[in-house]
């Protein structure tokens, strides 16, 4: 393989060269874009019962009583189904959440190397801050879901940049990159849960959140420490870089060249790998993001116990919460365990997804305290396949096309929500029904 022209080859990024401390700083500085670019995607999704609920008439009507999830709360219920459903499904907030991101992911490795790095950053704080006030000061469902749509293009944008960054760098970014994305669920989920639980309205929950944008900025400029030959104001075609690093994944299967890898023990590395190559990578991810999303966006509203002492809303929360404390726990595992079966991370999501789809319609399930250790393990796999999906590519794929393969293959994991989100508008308006 003929590493001169390779994007990898500044000295800069040789581990050998880099000291100790420029290490942690970049690690850090990738932790911490990992969770400012999802924090605002996670908010959404867990303020998605309340941003719904709050614009939609209240029908006060009482379910009638009925053991388990039907018992009654007091009349904490949002309407007289006996799931206590919104209007309007929380799936609406995912599909808005996610399908901006979907069509950046499928579209923008093919033409975002002629964006500098500084600018698509810029682009990212600013939309992510428009979000919080669009969604702090709506009045109407619809304005919400503009300012939810302004979340997703912030966090597709950053996803994609972030992991095409990771390049440049240490390995060990990657390893902070997933961790931070992890904490950005805890931290999104839990603190948004936490201030509204403490009565701080859900529009000033959010507008305390604009902090956010403005720490991913000084991460970027100030907390990471760039190559000298690092193009950050100008696009890679002004750079040293070649044509042929920005055309991978265009070979045909029989043009593959099987290398072994330096870096790796024994690895095999695929310098020219086919579109059809990458799908080994971005089907699982795909499968597994639409289980958990399917079971988050259309499942978990729909689990409501009302002989708990939390309300409708706060089950929702806590649900949320919970999920990412697992994401966060799992994605953090890089550091100390990888995993090669990810196709075995996506069938166990698949047999959660249909254990609560039986629970929601047979409701068996006792209480909610059962759901939380389900939503916790769900959590579980959903991290650990991301993160060792993308440590896989940076393993597994040659240098020109690193940088490439790991914008594309982020496309799997909104494909599976957006399909997730489709989903869940029938099943939530079925159940909704009975």
């Amino acid at each position: 393989m003929d590493h001169t022209d390779s994007v990898n080859a500044d000295p800069a990024t040789d581990t050998h060269t880099e000291d100790r401390f420029q290490r942690f700083r970049n690690q850090s500085g990738f932790w911490w874009l990992g969770l400012c670019n999802n924090f605002a995607y996670v908010v959404m999704l867990s303020a998605a019962h309340d941003i719904l609920e709050q614009q939609e008439p209240h029908n006060a009507t009482v379910p009638t009583p009925a053991p388990g999830l039907l018992q009654s709360d007091g009349g904490n219920s949002t309407n007289s189904s006996s799931y206590g459903c919104n209007p309007v499904s929380t799936a609406a907030v995912l599909l808005a959440d996610i399908i901006p991101t979907f069509l950046i992911k499928l579209t923008a490795p093919f033409y975002i190397h002629k964006v500098p790095y500084g600018v698509r950053v810029l682009v990212c704080v600013a939309t992510a801050a428009v979000s919080f006030l669009v969604v702090s000061f709506s009045s109407t469902v619809w304005m919400s879901i503009l300012g939810v749509i302004f979340a997703s293009v912030s966090s597709g944008l950053g996803e994609l940049s972030f992991l095409s960054l990771t390049v440049y760098f240490s390995n060990n970014v990657l390893s902070g990159w997933g961790s931070g994305t992890g904490g950005a669920g805890v931290a999104g989920a839990f603190l948004y849960s936490a201030l509204t639980q403490a009565h701080l309205s859900p529009r000033n929950t959010l507008l305390i959140m604009l902090l956010v944008p403005a720490v991913m900025m000084i991460s970027y400029f100030v907390l990471l420490v760039f190559p000298p030959s690092f193009p950050q104001w100008r696009p890679r075609e002004a750079c040293h870089c070649s044509s042929q690093e920005r055309q991978p994944l265009i070979w045909d299967n029989n043009d593959e060249d099987y290398v072994q890898d330096e870096r790796g023990k024994g690895a095999v590395v695929f310098e020219h790998i086919s579109c059809l190559g990458l799908l080994r990578f971005i089907v699982p991810l795909a499968v597994v993001y639409f289980a958990e999303y399917f079971i988050n966006q259309g499942l978990l509203e729909l689990l409501y116990f009302r002989n708990s002492s939390l309300s409708h809303a706060e089950q929702y929360r806590w649900y949320q919460t919970l999920y990412q404390i697992g994401v966060m726990i799992s994605r953090t595992s890089l550091f100390c365990i990888k995993i090669r079966r990810v196709w075995l991370l996506s069938f166990l999501q698949c047999v959660n997804a249909v254990v609560l789809v039986f629970a929601v319609y047979y409701q068996f399930l006792p209480n909610v305290w059962l759901v939380f250790v389900i939503v916790l393990y769900e959590g579980l796999l959903g991290g650990a396949t991301y993160v060792n999906i993308f440590y896989l590519i940076s393993k597994e794929t040659g240098d020109r096309e690193r940088e490439f393969a790991m914008a594309a293959a982020s496309v799997g994991d909104s494909f599976g929500i957006a399909l997730s989100g489709v989903v869940a508008f029938p099943v939530h308006n079925y159940f909704c029904s009975l």
